[in-house]
């Protein structure tokens, strides 16, 4: 198998890397996390028109890429950057749209790709362990389409989105597999109501309770009670997408320390000098290889049949969790008490490889899943 990227994808990086480093530095994510968004429109947007968003999505939908390493490559560069802005909502909304939205649902995606419309998914409930058919809100049948009751959890940019993709519970008990149903639903629809608040990583999320919320049959998503596979579908590409997130990440944070075992004095010489430390780091680099490995397997795995694909994003999202934990931990320790202040951008890149541990699963859910899957 060749592992170098193509032309096109190697151009894509160096854009987005050369954009990022000069329109983002950490002053402007910190005040852009801050922000009552909690990102930054103008980054966004600026993205969006180098075709950060297009480059996730197929032709046949209006995008230019679409495949594993089309994904990874963005979401690798958007990990260097440290970027906050919902990509990963445009990502998994819109590939549940290229799963199995209708015709009329298929032209929202033009606003997803062009970065006018915000979109998150919704699908998150309290005791619900990162299994994707945990679902209790319920979706109730009407004279002219569905209600939705309920309430959904640390939904990302939940108090921002114009868009939000469902899951809901139209029959079954809360962790049937069959019985779960998905829904479009614009964000401003009556009876949403949210409470937003920072991440720890930075951002935002929102609490959403749904209340007699009134759809049209044209919102379900799908066949009825058939969207777990279309979910499942979906937050694959979100799995792939933050690992490739978090080995960006690991990259920068390598550098980083790197660069300051190089520079830091002791006994009058660098501390880079020391066998013990230099092991240590000999560590973390084969980690992040490891990591690496483990993100190309998925990506080249996105094509294939559900049992190989799944395995292989959560062999890689174990990996992420495991590893970026590790990196996380020896990057602070090998920059002593330095390694924990606000104004040291290491910190933030380490906080955010733990953070990602906890999205769309952990490593200890997906070295769990990976075990099960085996057995199928």
């Amino acid at each position: 198998m060749n592992f170098e990227h193509t032309e096109d994808r190697r151009m894509l990086a160096d854009t987005l890397d050369r954009f990022l480093s000069e329109q983002y530095p950490i002053e402007a994510r910190h005040a852009a996390a801050a922000s009552a968004t909690g990102y930054s429109a103008e980054v966004w947007n600026g993205l969006a028109g180098l075709g950060a968003i297009g480059a996730l999505f197929p032709e046949v939908v209006g995008g230019f890429g679409g495949e594993g390493f089309d994904v990874a490559v963005v979401f690798e560069s958007l990990g260097k950057g440290l970027v906050i802005e919902p990509f990963l909502g445009a990502l998994v909304v819109g590939r549940a749209i290229v799963a199995a939205g209708t015709d009329a649902q298929k032209a929202r995606l033009g606003g997803i790709l062009d970065g006018s419309t915000v979109a998150t998914l919704a699908h998150d409930e309290a005791g619900g362990h990162y299994e994707l058919a945990h679902v209790g809100l319920q979706a109730t049948r009407t004279a002219d389409g569905y209600r939705l009751d309920g309430r959904k959890g640390v939904v990302l940019h939940g108090d921002t989105a114009g868009l939000l993709l469902v899951s809901a519970r139209s029959s079954g008990a809360v962790d049937d597999e069959a019985g779960i149903s998905l829904f479009l639903v614009p964000a401003d629809t009556a009876g949403i109501a949210h409470q937003g608040y920072g991440r720890v990583d930075g951002g935002r999320v929102a609490e959403l309770v749904f209340n007699q919320v009134q759809l049209p049959a044209t919102a379900r998503l799908g066949a009825e009670g058939q969207g777990l596979a279309v979910l499942e579908q979906a937050v694959g590409w979100g799995l792939l997408a933050l690992s490739a997130e978090a080995v960006g990440a690991m990259d920068v944070t390598r550098q980083h320390t790197l660069d300051y075992l190089r520079t830091r004095k002791q006994f009058g010489v660098p501390i880079g000098s020391f066998q013990a430390l230099q092991h240590r780091m000999a560590d973390v680099l084969l980690e992040i290889e490891q990591a690496r490995s483990a993100v190309i397997n998925a990506a080249a795995a996105m094509g294939a049949d559900r049992v190989t694909r799944e395995r292989a994003l959560s062999a890689a999202k174990y990996s992420i969790g495991r590893i970026g934990t590790l990196v996380a931990e020896e990057s602070i320790q090998l920059h002593g008490g330095i390694g924990m202040t606000w104004e040291l951008p290491m910190a933030h890149y380490a906080k955010r490889l733990v953070m990602i541990d906890h999205q769309l699963g952990d490593e200890d859910h997906h070295l769990a899943r990976y075990i099960a899957l085996g057995s199928h």
